[in-house]
């Protein structure tokens, strides 16, 4: 039986899911958590729906039998539309949270009625998301942009230089990108017929808010996962008495022994190493000794 000790997995395709590991971290700050970034095989917007979901099941099953997770967020748009029913059926004894693009949300906040939502492929064309938009879709007017291979470069630019401020969008890969897309999706601002909301339907993309926020003007609003996701990991562990509260933390008891060896936080990848160190260190300021590479068969 899992113990509030144990600590909460989190999954993604590659690096973008620290995002949502952030969020965690600062919303249960006492917990210890394992990120496991499937590299080796990212991106899985780009991949089918049957081994996305194989992938899903193998991590799933490695991170409970490796790590005796307590708990497992899914921080990956795509393989939650892919995979998330099956997970539970698998393992109904799990708590186990998923993302979906926060296009509920972004209602909840446009004034003009005009949303945009950019995610990867597999995401927008899959199941899920059809049945969440045609149940939505009479409440405003949505503009749906997949975005070929930019997730795929925001995980190659965690390895580039910062560009240097003031210089062109479109100076980097990420960035070309981004204006390409935004470009398609058409007119962003809070004027009527504008769209005043984007949803952020990929992990990875809170990672190019910059450039995103220089395209679509300073009125747009962004709608992003992580938060909402970090509260639901919360309410579920508090829900199944799983959330870890430390001994000096609780009304007349003694301070806490000093901390066990394992360390707070783990980040694994089945792909270089390399590639997660810098992520971990540029967004999360992680040092490299948390990082390591595994294998998931």
């Amino acid at each position: 039986m899992p113990q509030a000790s144990f600590p909460i997995g989190v999954f993604d395709s590659g690096v973008g899911g620290l995002s949502v590991l952030r969020a965690l971290l600062a919303t249960m700050p006492h917990e210890r958590f394992v990120y496991l970034a499937d590299s080796a095989n990212a991106p899985y917007g780009e991949r089918g729906d049957a081994f996305v979901a194989a992938r899903t099941h193998a991590i799933t099953q490695y991170l409970r039998e490796q790590h005796h997770i307590k708990a497992l967020v899914v921080a990956c748009n795509t393989a939650t539309a892919a995979a998330i029913h099956e997970v539970r059926s698998s393992h109904p004894t799990l708590p186990l949270v998923g993302l979906e693009p926060a296009i509920k949300p972004a209602l909840a906040v446009t004034k003009t009625g005009h949303v945009g939502v950019i995610g990867t492929r597999g995401t927008l064309t899959s199941a899920k998301f059809g049945k969440l938009m045609a149940s939505l879709n009479d409440q405003a007017h949505f503009v749906v942009q997949p975005c070929d291979g930019l997730a795929h470069a925001i995980e190659r630019s965690v390895a580039l230089p910062v560009a240097t401020p003031g210089s062109p969008v479109d100076a980097t890969e990420t960035g070309a990108l981004c204006v390409r897309y935004v470009q398609a999706m058409g007119s962003f601002g809070t004027a009527p017929g504008q769209m005043d909301t984007l949803v952020l339907g990929c992990t990875h993309y809170i990672f190019v808010a910059h450039e995103l926020r220089a395209l679509v003007g300073p009125g747009v609003q962004f709608i992003e996962t992580g938060e909402p996701v970090a509260r639901q990991t919360r309410r579920l562990l508090e829900a199944a008495g799983l959330l870890h509260v430390p001994a000096d933390t609780r009304p007349g008891q003694p301070p806490a022994p000093p901390a066990a060896s394992t360390p707070p936080v783990q980040l694994l990848t089945t792909g270089p190493v390399t590639m997660l160190e810098a992520a971990a260190q540029r967004w999360l300021d992680l040092p490299a000794s948390c990082c390591q590479s595994v294998q998931v068969p």
